[in-house]
């Protein structure tokens, strides 16, 4: 793959052009453009949040944890975020991990454990 043509144009046009292979299912290629602008736009959710379902998707487990967690440290009531952090971890065999955050996206989305 040219590198020059994922590193070429706007933080929009890049974004564009990851949102792009991500629907067409190139999952590790969107990851590639998502990596470098998610860090160059580091105040803003949006981009790891994407850079981190691409990495679930690729089963790069480990690093979509890692994007995860950033962006509950960007947005601590991102509820799909916590959702998907959950299920990563689950899919880690980590179910004791997940637990607390399948909870947190629960109760953020409104669903309460019926009594």
């Amino acid at each position: 793959m040219d590198t020059v043509y994922f590193d070429h144009g706007t933080v929009a046009e890049r974004w564009a052009r990851a949102q792009l292979f991500f629907e067409a299912k190139e999952y590790a290629t969107a990851a590639r453009i998502l990596d470098v602008l998610a860090d160059e736009v580091p105040e803003q959710v949006a981009p790891r949040l994407l850079l981190a379902r691409a990495y679930y998707h690729s089963a790069q487990l480990l690093r979509a944890e890692s994007a995860l967690r950033k962006v509950i440290e960007l947005d601590p009531v991102e509820s799909y975020a916590r959702l998907m952090l959950g299920r990563t971890l689950q899919r880690q065999n980590r179910a004791d991990d997940a637990a607390p955050h399948l909870r947190m996206a629960a109760a953020l989305n409104g669903e309460f454990a019926q009594l």
